[in-house]
Formats: structure tokens, sequence, C-alpha cells
């Protein structure tokens, strides 16, 4: 049906910080919005609109309004030599003039906005929403566990630098200080990005609702301790329905990518393996690991018993050993990118090395592969803890002093679980999750029935 034929429920004004680990989340609950009766405008900046790539699943998006805003640096900030401080800045002030300017232009169309839908990176825009009168829902795109440990340090409950050699917090188990977020146990190592994160909670109190793209039955004690003090409610995972539940038609990509595919490439050669033979590593769209790093983890590739797939991104090709592709051509493949999810869906994957950050985890769970992790930074420690010991899915590779997981370690863990009796249990353990996942989204679902009560909200107003 065209849009101007369609009568929407309501109206929601979406607003993802502009990074594809946060677009792509806020992307696909828009997809589930608008698959619900809701009508979605997506808002990005300009920069970044112009910079994304747009894939054979942005089709995918075409009853999506967009619109874009400023951010005050439309020509890109990281190419103008400007601190994440003072883009950060930049932002809250001109988006926060320009994100009015736009809730000023749609209130005046046939369809005023209902709800601002906000990424929690950036808490300013619920005054935005307040100053509209408008209901204001904060987005968190990391696990409930994590949240739960920032809000704890936001509070002065969980106390830095950390003193203690075990932590206990509400809902969780016992951490040791290397199991909180790198922002956290190294404290002041990147104070830009800590007052980020830690900010996302200044104005959460006065959220009408907190979103959170996990689901209920993945973190349940954590979620009953943080729904005492919020009106939070779990709402994923948001991974492309074709993965899940296959109610939205052809949705098999989120629709939007930093950069161009290998995508035929990747297939064709995991057309030719068996089942659970290949390795898939990819350290996401960010990634970067330092040379010896970088080194160490193709040697490992290259001494285990297992075929390879490598995502290794244009910024990082050089780091690659030399000759090393050419060496472990008949057993890998190494490529600049590809579609994560249509990789680690394909019978051929039997784990994934990574970094763990939490779209990457989200998407293994959902598709019950099993994890090596290789947390680098932020959340990624964390969420590392929880696929060793509370999800029991994967292993963490364990560094040295340096900080390196050398190329023995790695061996050890894609043997672990590719070849070894403990890998037949960790592969049992992510088929539970892939079940649980599925039963969270489809009709009926905690995080089903979570977004029908979001929604009945607005169409209430």
């Amino acid at each position: 049906m065209e849009e101007e034929q369609r009568v929407y429920k309501a109206h929601c004004l979406v607003f993802p910080y502009p990074s594809q680990g946060h677009i792509n989340p806020l992307l696909q609950f828009s997809k589930l919005l608008d698959h619900k009766g809701v009508k979605v405008t997506l808002v990005t900046t300009r920069f970044f609109y112009y910079t994304m790539y747009r894939g054979s699943s942005y089709t995918a998006l075409e009853t999506i309004s967009l619109e874009t805003i400023s951010d005050g640096y439309d020509e890109g900030w990281k190419t103008q030599g400007v601190s994440i401080q003072a883009y950060l800045e930049s932002f809250r002030k001109v988006g926060s003039q320009t994100l009015a300017e736009l809730l000023e232009k749609l209130s005046g169309s046939g369809c005023p906005v209902d709800c601002l839908v906000y990424d929690a990176f950036m808490p300013w825009p619920l005054d935005i929403a307040k100053k509209f009168e408008i209901l204001g829902a904060v987005f968190f795109t990391q696990s409930c566990a994590v949240d739960n440990i920032y809000n704890h340090v936001n509070k002065g409950l969980l106390k830095l630098p950390l003193t203690d050699s075990e932590i206990s917090l509400p809902g969780m188990p016992p951490l040791e200080p290397l199991d909180l977020q790198s922002f956290v146990y190294d404290f002041e190592s990147y104070p830009a990005f800590f007052e980020v994160v830690i900010g996302q909670f200044s104005t959460v109190d006065k959220a009408d609702w907190v979103l959170c793209n996990t689901f209920y039955e993945l973190e349940e004690q954590v979620v009953d301790w943080m729904s005492k003090f919020w009106p939070l409610r779990t709402i994923g995972p948001t991974i492309p329905s074709n993965y899940l539940d296959n109610r939205l038609e052809d949705d098999k990509g989120y629709g939007v990518d930093l950069f161009k595919s290998n995508n035929d490439a990747c297939m064709k050669w995991l057309n030719e393996h068996p089942k659970n033979s290949v390795a898939y590593v990819s350290f996401g769209s960010a990634a970067e690991l330092g040379l010896e790093q970088m080194e160490e983890l193709a040697w490992g590739l290259r001494r285990s018993k297992s075929k390879f797939l490598w995502v290794v991104i244009e910024s990082e090709a050089a780091k690659v050993p030399k000759g090393f592709i050419e060496e472990t051509a008949e057993k890998g493949l190494v490529v600049s990118w590809c579609s994560q999810l249509e990789v680690l869906a394909h019978e051929a994957v039997g784990c994934f090395i990574t970094h763990c950050g939490w779209n990457s985890t989200l998407e293994s769970l959902s598709l019950g592969v099993p994890l090596v992790a290789m947390p680098q930074w932020s959340d990624q420690s964390t969420n590392a803890k929880y696929i060793r010991d509370v999800w029991k899915i994967g292993v963490k590779a364990q560094p040295d002093e340096k900080g390196i997981v050398r190329r023995e370690e790695l061996e050890h863990c894609m043997s672990e679980i590719m070849e070894g009796g403990r890998g037949k249990e960790i592969q049992k353990n992510a088929m539970k999750w892939k079940d649980l996942a599925r039963k969270a989204v489809i009709e009926g679902g905690s995080s089903d029935k979570n977004i029908d009560e979001f929604i009945a909200t607005l169409v209430k107003r």
C-alpha cells in the first residue's frame, strides 16, 4: 500500500547516534514499528547520510521516511582535526537546534510526531521532546548488564577507581574488575567516551519509556532489578526478520552499511565447505587491532585445523603479515567486508572469533553460533564474561601480560569449540538461546508484547 494511503496509529521520530553499531538496531526497531502500523521518521546527520552505503536491503526502508539534521560538521568532523569532545558539544548545541526545527516542520504536517525515540548516547533529545510535549523514549543499544554497571557508576554506588577484587551488583553474577567495561576498570583511559557512556543516565529518570535491545529471557535478573526504577522494556534482539520470525517480508539486512560487501565471493566460498568447518573472524567496522595482535591472530588462524573467513577492513589491511593471504589461500579467505548476518547464518560457520560488541554478540546468539571472545575495549569484556560464564555459548581467549592473545591461545580456543567435547556443550547452549531469541520476537513473545504495549501508549495519546 502506498504511504499516502496508509492510516497510521501514531508517528515516531527515531534518532540514532550516527554510527553503524547504533543506527542498525534502531533501524530494525523502526521496521517493526512500521510493520505494526506506526509511521516512522528516521533522523540522522547529513554527513552520515551521505557516506552510508545503501545495499540491496535498503529497499526494505521504502516505507520509512528519512530526514537529516546538522551536527555542525556536515563535511565530517574526523577529517577536520576536531576532538571527540568538541564534536559532541557541537552535536548537542547544533543538533538541539536543528532537531527542534525538524519537529516544528513535522508538527505542521498531516501526521504530527507523538514520540521521540532517541539513542541513549545522546541524552539531550529528551529536552526537545519535553519542549514539544511529546513522549520521550530512550533506546539503549547495549546489554542491560552493561547499562546496570554504568548506572551504578553514575549514581556513585560503584566508586572509581576500583579497589575491590570482587564486585557485587544486584541482578548480576560476581564480577572481577577486568569483567567490567574498559572505561570502568581502566579509569580515565578514555575520558571523552567515559563521559558519553555515563552521561546516558543523566536524564533517564525523566524518560517516558526505557527501551533495551535485548530480550527478557537472556537477562532476566538484571532486567527485573532495573525495572524497579524505570519503565524498562526489552524489545530485542533487533535482528532482521528473515533470521528470526519471518514476519517482515524480504527483511534480510539492516539496510545501511558503511562499506560495500564481498557477499557473493563469501557465499560461493562457504558453499564449498562442510557444516561447522569454518571459523568466521571479524572485529567490526571500527576495528583497530595493534600490529602485533594482527600478526598473532593471522598465525593463529594458519596454525589451526579449521578453515577461516577473515574480514579485514581496508584501514587494517596493511597490518596483515606479508605473504599471509597467499600462503593460506587453500584454507582461508580474506575479504574487506561482508554481510555478517548472512555469513553467521551459513551452516559452514562453526564459530565466530570477535571482539564481542553487543550487536555481534546478539547476532551470534540469535543464529546459534558459538563465540571465541577477544574483547578489546568498552563493553566487550562484560559481554565476554556473560558469553563464557552465564550463557555458556563460547570461550574467552586469554591475553598475555602485554594484553596480546598469542597464536597458541587462539589455536587452542578454536580447537576447543570446533573439535573438543566442550564444543558440543557450547553448541547445545547456543542453539538453546537461538530458540529463546526467536520465541521472544514472535507474536506473543516477551519482546513482541512489550512493543505492542509501547504502541498502545502512543495510540492512547
